[in-house]
């Protein structure tokens, strides 16, 4: 397979973070198969307690995701990278089916392989039931976060 998924590694602090709000814009189109394309075809992940291999696992996995994490707004913040290897921190606003709104907090960490493609991803979750008037990430649903909208440092995230 000879598909790559620029920027490559090894990264520099500048790719690492392009890198990351491709991985942002891609997670914020709630599209599992698209998103999936950023994966080796046997990536292994943790995320919480699942263990997946595989895209086909990755799809179906997102698919559930996106089903039950409603109205999903993710923003994601590098934290550390070397050459194939980056860290980093997130958080994400949805609602269930009964419109209870929470924000997950989490830190991932992913190794790539030499074509850009993710072939390891480590993810640790954290979910805190918040009010509906508390919410901090708004932007149109199922599309990048805007450039002019704060990030997770400025809003103190």
């Amino acid at each position: 397979m000879s598909e790559t998924r620029p920027p490559l590694p090894p990264f520099t602090e500048g790719t690492a973070i392009q890198k990351v709000r491709a991985a942002e814009d891609a997670w914020n189109g709630c599209d599992p198969a698209r998103v999936a394309l950023a994966y080796t075809p046997d990536s292994r992940w943790r995320n919480r307690s699942e263990f997946l291999v595989g895209r086909v696992a990755i799809v179906a996995f997102l698919t559930r995701k996106w089903a039950r994490e409603m109205d999903y707004r993710l923003i994601k913040g590098l934290w550390a990278f070397t050459e194939n290897r980056i860290a980093v921190r997130f958080a994400y606003e949805w609602h269930d089916d009964s419109g209870q709104w929470f924000r997950s907090y989490g830190n991932e960490n992913w190794l790539f392989d030499a074509a850009g493609r993710m072939a390891q991803r480590h993810a640790s979750i954290n979910d805190v039931p918040i009010k509906e008037g508390e919410r901090l990430f708004f932007w149109p649903r199922t599309g990048p976060r805007p450039a002019d909208h704060p990030g997770l440092d400025a809003l103190g995230l």
